[in-house]
């Protein structure tokens, strides 16, 4: 069974930092696939804040450039989205992405709460 799971979300004052994890299983095998963090806020429509291609290029959300930092570990088949200088405005449940083709998985989601 391919699945994403998300994990590192939390509650953290403004300034703060938090490291998001997705471990992937199954089949899907991280270095093969186009693997992306997006988040949705209460009201909102979902945005991508930051993707990694298979060929490790990254892309990121203008307004998380310079704070968040997107990476893979290929050996523990695993995505990190690594979070400084948090801003009340980020606060949504952030859920990892992995797309290959037509193939498109989402992992079930994890709250990160950022208070002012």
């Amino acid at each position: 069974q391919a699945q994403l799971v998300e994990s590192g979300g939390g509650l953290v004052q403004a300034g703060g930092s938090l490291r998001l994890s997705c471990a992937a299983s199954g089949s899907i095998f991280i270095s093969i696939y186009d693997m992306g963090w997006y988040r949705q806020a209460p009201g909102k429509q979902r945005e991508l804040v930051a993707d990694i291609t298979r060929g490790g290029s990254s892309n990121y959300l203008d307004s998380v450039k310079g704070r968040f930092t997107i990476s893979r570990d290929n050996a523990k088949n695993t995505v990190y989205l690594q979070m400084n200088s948090l801003k009340p405005e980020d606060t949504a449940v952030y859920y990892c992405n992995a797309k290959r083709g037509s193939y498109n998985r989402w992992g079930q989601g994890t709250q990160v709460t950022v208070s002012s």
